[in-house]
């Protein structure tokens, strides 16, 4: 049992810090001691779930976590005390239909830390002894979580945890929507609709895939200069112009790809309309209402497809991207706007909100 301080939501107050005790690590599992955890919009896309009363409260979010292990439970073969990783917040089983035929970021029966919480034992408990829930199966706000052995992945220890952090979210889901989900081939142009973490790695996967044009789409100004370090080639500001008419202007209607990474309605129909025909339109974002497009569109062989976690192969497609970046091929740091203890979730949050920052890293240890 290990006695922590955590960022605790209880329900539309302020996320305050509390006492937590943390159960675990069991067999299969492993405890990791949090070392930095990203500030990502699935999270302010949970807290405003858990806010309407759509999610059980009090919960701990955060989920892009880079960390060190601590302790290991009997069985686990795959790291030890002192390894740095990178949770995986949605863990794969390895044996089910998807994860057997090369799709394990679909897997059927995920291991998520919440099995262990159920029943009379709850994972996590407040100082009233009361349960907690851990959120997007991580917990990250806090000082320690405990995840399966298939939620964590080894990766280097010389590169600093403080970016490579958000390998575990953003940057592969980002990054892989444009290389693993779409596909992007060399020469194609491409449109991003939003430009916070998980879309300026939609931007860099495609630079990565040879790209010849790639079109940031934003109602944000400073987003242009921010956008062009990640090898955006265009900005059209949504707030200005019609963002679709633009793109098709800048393109001569011939667009290839158009991923939307915000998870509004609107902004899929719009990378649905600007695509060309036989064009395909990624849908990143977590969307939390209908989306109606064009039926007759079909008769022109566009294409909508959905994208998760970058349709990621976390053991392999995890450590690579560390690589790459300590490599200088991914830009990890400019994804970084601002560090900042972990009682600061409020203000990181605000600044996310307000589209101040591409990323905010929580330091439980600051």
């Amino acid at each position: 049992m290990t006695t922590m301080q955590s960022a605790v939501l209880r329900g539309p107050d302020p996320i305050t810090m509390e006492e937590v005790t943390l159960h675990g690590p069991e067999a299969g599992e492993v405890l990791v001691r949090v070392v930095a955890c990203g500030v990502c919009h699935s999270d302010l896309h949970t807290i405003n779930r858990a806010r309407s009363g759509a999610l059980p409260v009090p919960v701990i979010l955060g989920h892009e976590v880079g960390g060190v292990v601590e302790a290991v439970g009997s069985g686990v073969t795959s790291v030890a005390e002192g390894d740095h990783v990178v949770v995986a917040f949605r863990p794969n089983c390895g044996i089910c239909y998807f994860c057997v035929r090369g799709e394990p970021h679909l897997c059927e029966q995920p291991d998520y830390p919440e099995r262990a919480a159920t029943g009379s034992n709850p994972r996590l408990r407040d100082a009233q002894g009361q349960p907690v829930q851990q959120g997007i199966g991580v917990a990250g706000y806090s000082q320690y979580t405990v995840m399966p052995e298939r939620g964590v992945v080894k990766v280097r220890k010389d590169a600093p945890l403080d970016r490579v952090c958000l390998v575990g979210c953003g940057v592969t889901t980002g990054v892989g929507a444009a290389t693993r989900t779409a596909k992007v081939e060399p020469g194609s142009d491409v449109a991003v609709i939003g430009l916070g973490g998980v879309g300026l790695n939609v931007v860099q996967g495609a630079r990565l895939a040879g790209a010849r044009r790639i079109i940031g789409v934003d109602m944000v100004a400073g987003k242009a200069e921010l956008g062009a370090k990640f090898g955006m080639t265009d900005f059209v500001n949504a707030s200005e112009v019609d963002p679709v008419a633009r793109v098709q202007e800048l393109t001569n209607n011939r667009l290839d790809y158009a991923f939307e990474a915000i998870g509004l309605g609107k902004t899929v129909e719009q990378a649905f309309a600007m695509v060309r025909r036989g064009g395909t339109a990624v849908v990143v974002g977590v969307v939390g209402q209908e989306v109606t497009v064009p039926g007759l569109a079909f008769l022109g062989e566009k294409r909508l497809v959905g994208s998760f976690f970058g349709s990621a192969k976390l053991q392999y497609d995890l450590p690579t991207y560390v690589d790459m970046y300590m490599d200088g091929r991914l830009n990890l740091d400019d994804l970084v706007s601002r560090k900042r203890p972990m009682h600061q979730i409020n203000e990181a949050f605000q600044d996310m909100e307000a589209g101040l920052v591409a990323r905010s890293v929580m330091e439980p240890g600051a």
